[in-house]
């Protein structure tokens, strides 16, 4: 019998609201990365330099660098914290970037068109990091940890 079928409404209840309340931490290093790269942009054209043929705007190489950051402050609390799982970390990791290869060109893609027609980036930020939150919930809960929910051990001699 496997741990995903142990576990109570409760249990995913307080789950998730241990994932959410962990990527509240991976959103603000995301709201803050993207808004100094923004801001600095904004300001001084600190990355005007960069030619057209590598980004079709700023809002994805800002998105994708904030968006780097936060995935790997997310991975390691809620490995540890909300799922507790003693998972083989490369393996949890291949999984985790597979989700990202689907996710990252699909929220740039749909972020450089939303600004292109006039959305306010922080707006289309938001918006991103909501469907982020929640799809990424449902993969870790049921494809990256969903055998080995409660694995690790704690160490009670500390």
């Amino acid at each position: 019998m496997s741990n995903e079928t142990q576990l109570t409404k409760k249990d995913n209840a307080v789950m998730a609201l241990k994932f959410f309340f962990c990527s509240t931490g991976a959103g603000i290093i995301q709201t803050v990365t993207f808004t100094a790269l923004n801001e600095l942009n904004r300001f001084t054209g600190a990355f005007d330099f960069l030619p057209e043929s590598i980004i079709e705007n700023e809002y994805g190489l800002f998105y994708f660098v904030a968006l780097l950051f936060s995935v790997i402050f997310n991975f390691t609390v809620n490995r540890k914290f909300t799922f507790k799982s003693a998972n083989n970390v490369p393996v949890a990791m291949l999984k985790v970037l597979g989700y990202y290869c689907v996710f990252t060109p699909a929220s740039i893609w749909w972020g450089n068109a939303l600004t292109d027609i006039g959305w306010n980036e922080y707006l289309v930020l938001a918006f991103t990091m909501l469907i982020n939150l929640t799809t990424e919930f449902l993969f870790n809960r049921f494809v990256v940890f969903g055998k080995s929910i409660n694995t690790a051990v704690e160490d009670k001699s500390k």
